[in-house]
């Protein structure tokens, strides 16, 4: 077998192996703004520890500003899990929540009642917990002051029983960002606009690379 197709075939096997064999996963997400599009958008990293009913994440602000003064800045990220999800009458769902140690902004965590979320296509949303800047408490409010500028991330803790039966995806995907200080529209709501999941993408790598090793097998034969 020639060098170059077994070298072909031992990378594709192991990139398969490696990724295959990890427990957990991250997902890529990107936020984009419902109404201001590449204004307000922020890639998130997301991944979701099944056995310790974990979710850690990084949301990076990378809003194109186009407007002197505007600066699209982060102010809250909440999550509505699906339907079958955990929003109480209580407003209390059990999760506790940190952001990492930050320079650049100051995020506090609440399970409880955070407002409605701004948008008539945001009125059946139900935010089951958050992280939100400013005194107010609440997704809508929030102080531009302390909150994620373009360019800026912030990384982000979350653990309770109330995970149990989500998938990853899901969990993720429940994203919602609260932009302020937007161009032209003043603020605005972010939501997913696609996910990646990184491992995934990997193991195709590997099979690309077992089937270019094949088609050079094929081509030696003939």
């Amino acid at each position: 077998m020639p060098r170059l197709q077994k070298l072909l075939l031992a990378l594709g096997s192991l990139v398969i192996l490696t990724f295959a064999a990890t427990p957990t996963k991250a997902d890529v997400i990107t936020i984009v703004g419902a109404g201001s599009g590449q204004a307000s958008t922020a890639t998130v990293v997301c991944e979701f520890n099944s056995q310790t009913n974990t979710l850690t994440f990084t949301i990076t602000n990378t809003s194109a500003i186009t407007s002197p003064g505007s600066t699209s800045t982060i102010t809250g990220i909440g999550y509505d899990l699906p339907p079958t999800g955990n929003a109480s009458a209580s407003g209390l769902n059990g999760f506790t929540g940190l952001q990492a140690p930050s320079l650049s902004s100051n995020f506090n965590f609440s399970d409880g009642d955070l407002g409605n979320v701004p948008g008539a296509a945001f009125t059946n949303v139900v935010l089951d917990f958050g992280f939100t800047t400013g005194p107010s408490g609440n997704f809508s409010g929030g102080s531009v002051n302390d909150g994620l500028l373009p360019g800026e991330s912030a990384s982000f803790t979350v653990t309770g029983a109330a995970f149990s039966g989500f998938t990853e995806e899901q969990i993720c995907n429940a994203i919602f960002v609260r932009f302020q200080n937007v161009p032209v529209v003043g603020s605005d709501v972010g939501t997913p606009g696609s996910a990646v999941p990184e491992p995934g993408t990997m193991i195709l790598l590997g099979t690309g690379l077992l089937g270019v090793a094949g088609a050079l097998r094929r081509r030696m034969r003939n």
